[in-house]
């Protein structure tokens, strides 16, 4: 969608709000010995309590409130009755609506104890977001996305998975522009305007820039098996810095 009123920026505004404290909620709760079920009820609660609905039920009858992912799983995971270790990465992804508004984000969290390779994924996938964040403007093609990711993480030596993209948001969880790379891709030339809301997620890996789908039908696995982390926003361009919806 596009903002064009400010009622329209009121209720993107609360809903991602919503959504990013859900996300802080859920992190701060990780813990080891929890399951990624319990998890979820945590987030579920929290989001009930704002009056927020997933949007992943919503949308596609997803079986959680949330997708919570470990390790090698990089998106989509079903939460369950697995249980979460020490050393562990979990990626939490958290959308919801609220009044006919939806909103995104999502993030990993290192459970101790944190490895140095942990470590240095995690910063270096936030480092990927916020370059791109930084680079967007009204005017400018998709494809400086893909570029200031690019800038971060290949010199660090991690990939990007290319088959996990980032979107259009805002009345439905998934709206035009669909899959904005975050890798360059010189093809990707439309657009951005003023007003647009969209999300950037990009999805670093020690490894692996495909993923394979697990038997679950849902869950989406690096196909190496390496660690993935990722960091979500969903923000409004300008013809300056954008407005991150997400942030709290």
């Amino acid at each position: 969608m596009s903002i064009e009123n400010e009622q329209d920026l009121i209720a993107l505004m609360r809903i991602g709000r919503i959504v990013g404290l859900t996300l802080q909620h859920m992190g701060a709760a990780v813990q080891p010995g929890m399951t990624t079920a319990e998890l979820d009820a945590i987030g579920a609660e929290f989001m009930a309590q704002h009056g927020a609905r997933s949007a992943p039920i919503l949308a596609y009858k997803f079986p959680g409130h949330t997708c919570i992912s470990l390790n090698d799983e990089a998106a989509h995971g079903i939460p369950g009755d697995r249980e979460i270790q020490p050393g562990d990465l979990v990626n939490i992804d958290v959308s919801a609506e609220l009044d006919g508004y939806f909103a995104d984000t999502g993030g990993s969290f290192a459970v101790p104890p944190v490895t140095s390779e942990n470590q240095r994924l995690l910063a270096t996938a936030r480092k990927a977001l916020d370059a791109a964040t930084n680079a967007v403007r009204s005017g400018l093609p998709l494809n400086v996305i893909g570029k200031a990711v690019e800038k971060v993480a290949r010199p660090a030596g991690y990939g990007i998975l290319r088959e996990l993209g980032g979107h259009g948001v805002g009345r439905s969880l998934h709206e035009k522009p669909h899959a904005i790379p975050h890798y360059f891709n010189p093809r990707a030339r439309e657009r951005l305007t003023e007003g647009m809301v969209l999300t950037i997620e990009p999805f670093l890996t020690t490894g692996a820039t495909h993923v394979k789908t697990d038997e679950d039908g849902w869950t989406l696995r690096t196909v190496d098996g390496s660690l993935s982390a990722q960091y979500e926003h969903t923000l409004i361009i300008t013809k300056g810095k954008p407005v991150l919806v997400t942030a709290v």
